[in-house]
């Protein structure tokens, strides 16, 4: 995979924990948009699985398996590398508040101070039960909820042999797990999960599930009142040390008739050279690799590093 010609990696083994590892990063120098730093692992045991380490290093299943093309997810190997996909593209737009990226199935906090932002993999609605793009608040976090599935998914259940209650206890059948964030927009929640192997896929309702020990930080350090954006941006570009880089997610399932990745990494690019006003020479195979491998994965365009912008 040429991504890997183009970032840094470590090389580690290691045994796998439990706990998701959340990402606290340090925010970018001034005028740069990139974040964090891929890292490579070892797969220690036979029996360890892709999810395995996604759920270990806090990614989602379908992330790790962007960055990982070949490898089979369920029998990696022993000893087999696996790339962990850390280094991110910020979103567009203000860094305040907590910004969701559809396509990229991951979720941004900006930590008040300015200094870092938080990162999560979110598991998002599926194709009939779309997450909606919306810029909404924090409106109330809630310790244990409750759950009160709306007729529409009780219907559902019960269409399929499995009738709900009216109202679901806290507990390990409730499936918002420890925690839920509700937002001002009606009838979404970012909410944990008792089926955490959903982050990082599109297989909820339209809320957004975190895994159970990112759900926890995460409402530990949210507020009411907080600005909440949800975007859907599969192709992100960005600069590092004066040099532009490209970052292309698979488009969401709906979208992809209308999608060309190609047409979409060359408009960004344009976009992003005549806001720079100081335009960079581009390297079109590497924004055409990063088209095709749709790796999540920052990539390098510029041709040649520019001093400044």
């Amino acid at each position: 995979m040429r991504a890997l010609t183009l970032l840094p990696t470590l090389l580690c083994t290691v045994f796998l924990s439990a706990a998701a590892q959340a990402m606290t990063l340090r925010m970018p120098a001034p005028g740069d948009d990139v974040v964090g730093e891929v890292t490579m692992v070892q797969i220690a045991r036979h029996a360890d699985t892709l999810n395995d380490y996604a759920r270990a290093y806090g990614f989602g299943f379908r992330e790790l398996m962007a960055a990982n093309p070949g490898i089979n997810p369920w029998v990696p190997g022993e000893g087999r590398k696996v790339l962990m996909p850390g280094e991110f593209i910020l979103p567009p737009g203000p860094r305040v508040g907590v910004v969701l990226n559809l396509a990229e199935q991951r979720l941004y906090y900006y930590q008040p101070d300015g200094k870092t932002v938080v990162t999560y993999p979110v598991g998002i609605g599926r194709e009939d039960w779309q997450t909606p793009q919306v810029s909404t608040t924090v409106t109330k976090v809630v310790k244990d909820p409750s759950w009160t599935p709306p007729a529409s998914i009780r219907r559902e259940h019960a269409a399929m042999g499995d009738p709900l209650p009216a109202v679901v206890p806290p507990g390990p059948d409730n499936p918002l797990g420890p925690w839920a964030i509700r937002l001002a927009a009606p009838g979404y929640l970012i909410h944990g999960s008792n089926k955490e192997l959903g982050v990082g896929m599109r297989v909820s309702h339209g809320c957004m599930r975190l895994y159970n020990e990112d759900v926890e930080e995460f409402a530990r350090l949210v507020t009411p009142g907080t600005p909440v954006r949800i975007i859907d941006v599969p192709v992100k570009v960005g600069w590092k040390g004066g040099a532009m880089y490209v970052e292309v997610h698979e488009a969401l399932e709906e979208k992809r008739a209308q999608h060309v990745p190609e047409e979409a990494v060359a408009d960004a690019i344009s976009v992003a050279n005549r806001v720079a006003g100081q335009p960079t020479e581009i390297d079109w195979l590497e924004a055409k690799a990063a088209a095709v491998q749709r790796s999540g994965l920052p990539m390098r365009v510029s041709a040649q590093r520019i001093a400044s912008r």
